[in-house]
């Protein structure tokens, strides 16, 4: 799907991508695959070359933020600090994109790495390591996403459930705020709650809530976007009363949330997935104000239902009536002021 790109010359911040090559993986899981997998497969690897290839296919993106994905980690390391060789791995590629041989675009320009925080206060040394292994380094997410059906999620994920009401999560979450560090959060809608009281716990930590809190359509959810909505927005509402967390716009093009329910690269026009995507990002502008909303490309993994510029058409078509200055905070003010990167704004 190719399409004119609108309003080119808006700078975007894009929040939230990964990189990775998956092959060893995707080859150690039998056929037929979970939907989540068969998406990545898209792109089993997604390095400088591809993501380069995206952020300059036609959009004004000035700078991006790498979020972890369990990739590159540091071989013969322990299993707590192996997560460091994720962060130094993309700070490479942040320095390889900075040199300036590859355009003005700033990738990677802020790192979002991993710890375990069920480590508790021993949490704390991880997080020195990520920190001294790249100054981009800005925060971790520790992903809670579970379902009780093996069929939402795959084998990908499998998170214990009700991890951040864990005291032993909690103890080494405290460790964070002593280093100033932020927190991406990954659940699932049926999940909020425990999001909720984990920013009500810690007000002072800022937190993202990452996918729109990630509305569920697969499995045996599948059929029942319109049944849970309000739902989901009663829950929105009440976590974008924190003050301490925001919220990225996308992942609604994931297999998960359904939006579409068929891919790959489902071919689908900007005007189609904006219509479908309306109801959930407008509830979260509203819920969290511009000033604590980001649109985010969540690639590849939003490959699945969408094209890259295809992608943020469908995000620009939701804004058309936006003014000057909320478009200026959702595409890129938002996410400058939450993960430093205040100096791409000039």
């Amino acid at each position: 799907m190719s399409e004119a790109i609108l309003e080119p010359d808006l700078p975007i911040i894009d929040p939230h991508h990964h990189l990775w090559d998956l092959r060893p993986l995707l080859s150690a899981f039998p056929e037929p695959r979970h939907h989540f997998l068969a998406a990545i497969a898209l792109s089993p690897y997604y390095t400088f070359n591809e993501l380069h290839a995206d952020v300059t296919s036609g959009h004004n993106v000035i700078g991006t933020v790498f979020m972890e994905c369990g990739a590159f980690y540091r071989a013969g390391a322990s299993d707590d600090m192996k997560v460091v060789g994720e962060v130094e791995y993309v700070n490479g590629v942040a320095a390889q994109s900075a040199c300036g041989l590859y355009g003005d675009v700033r990738m990677c320009d802020a790192i979002i790495g991993h710890a375990d925080l069920t480590l508790g206060g021993k949490a704390g040394d991880v997080l020195d390591a990520l920190s001294a292994a790249s100054p981009r380094f800005k925060g971790i997410r520790h992903a809670a996403a579970w379902d009780a059906d093996p069929d939402v999620l795959g084998p990908p994920f499998h998170h214990p459930g009700g991890l951040y009401l864990d005291a032993r999560f909690r103890e080494g979450f405290a460790e964070l705020g002593k280093r100033g560090l932020t927190f991406d959060a990954w659940l699932l809608e049926p999940q909020l709650d425990d999001v909720l009281s984990l920013a009500r716990a810690f007000p002072d930590q800022p937190i993202c809530l990452d996918h729109c809190g990630t509305p569920l359509g697969m499995g045996p959810y599948h059929g029942k976007l319109h049944e849970r909505f309000d739902l989901w927005r009663e829950k929105i509402k009440a976590i974008g009363q924190c003050q301490n967390v925001s919220v990225k716009l996308g992942g609604l093009a994931m297999s998960f949330a359904g939006m579409p329910d068929h891919g790959p690269a489902a071919g689908l026009t900007s005007e189609v997935l904006a219509a479908m995507w309306r109801p959930y990002i407008e509830t979260c502008i509203e819920a969290f104000g511009p000033e604590r909303a980001m649109f985010e490309s969540n690639y590849p993994v939003d490959k699945w239902g969408a094209s890259y510029s295809v992608l943020w058409n469908a995000f620009k078509r939701l804004t058309l009536g936006a003014s000057a200055d909320e478009k200026r905070a959702l595409y890129a003010g938002t996410a400058a002021r939450f993960y430093g990167m205040e100096h791409l704004l000039g």
